[in-house]
């Protein structure tokens, strides 16, 4: 399988923790499909202290793995929102 596109879309969307409603990131997202993974080489800005866990209400919202040879954060299903 093929590496994704280091550069990216230009456009940016906000990641929000569920619980607490925090900033964790800002993404450069692709397609209009629902946020199941995010790419590290795509986040433009990370407001985490700690990978994958909101600093605010401490839970863990996502998983560090690889994805086509490359590190991402797999999602956990109902834990962030975007907009």
């Amino acid at each position: 399988m093929s590496k994704p596109n280091k550069k990216g879309p230009s456009k940016t969307v906000d990641i929000y923790c569920k619980g607490c409603n925090f900033l964790l990131f800002k993404y450069r997202k692709g397609g209009k499909g629902a946020l199941l993974k995010c790419f590290k080489e795509r986040i433009s800005q990370n407001f985490t202290e700690t990978p994958c866990t909101c600093p605010k209400c401490n839970k863990v919202f996502a998983r560090d793995c690889l994805i086509r040879g490359t590190p991402a954060f797999k999602m956990i299903g109902g834990k962030v929102w975007c907009k």
